[in-house]
């Protein structure tokens, strides 16, 4: 399978502040906003940026001010892809609970990376557990394949 065509990228460095990815994010948004994507795949993307800026931000780098996130991404017609890894420890995706058992309904964990996983076509983690690809084809309307598998680390 070979590489998309990119016809938009964006590198962001942020520091680890909540709000400090809100720019990186509204670039995307407006990008896709550009390339007539529809609503409902924008709302999905928004979500998971999010989620996932945040992610790397508070529990990632621990919001330690000095530890910054990395967010790179990249539009072609039909997909996007985005990379955000930050300077943590990293953990397991698949450790977390599972926030729909009932068991679980009421503990804390879990709940944002099941939500990038519902909202996006693709969703991979690094070994180390501090990156992690998302991709959202453009009208899909759900997750086509959803995994914790390596990414390459660059």
């Amino acid at each position: 399978m070979s590489e998309p065509l990119w016809i938009w990228q964006a590198e962001h460095t942020i520091p680890s502040q909540p709000g400090a990815g809100c720019d990186a994010i509204h670039e995307v948004l407006e990008e896709l906003g550009k390339s007539k994507w529809g609503e409902s795949d924008i709302f999905s993307i928004q979500l998971a940026m999010e989620e996932a800026v945040v992610n790397a931000v508070k529990h990632g780098n621990r919001l330690d001010h000095r530890k910054m996130v990395r967010i790179s991404s990249r539009l072609s017609k039909d997909l996007i892809r985005i990379e955000i890894s930050d300077e943590g420890a990293g953990f397991d995706p698949d450790s977390l609970p599972d926030p729909t058992e009932k068991c679980h309904r009421d503990a804390p964990g879990g709940r944002g990376v099941m939500l990038i996983r519902s909202f996006m076509s693709n969703v991979a983690y690094n070994a180390a557990g501090n990156q992690v690809v998302m991709e959202k084809r453009r009208g899909e309307s759900g997750p086509k394949q959803q995994c914790s598998a390596e990414t390459d680390k660059k």
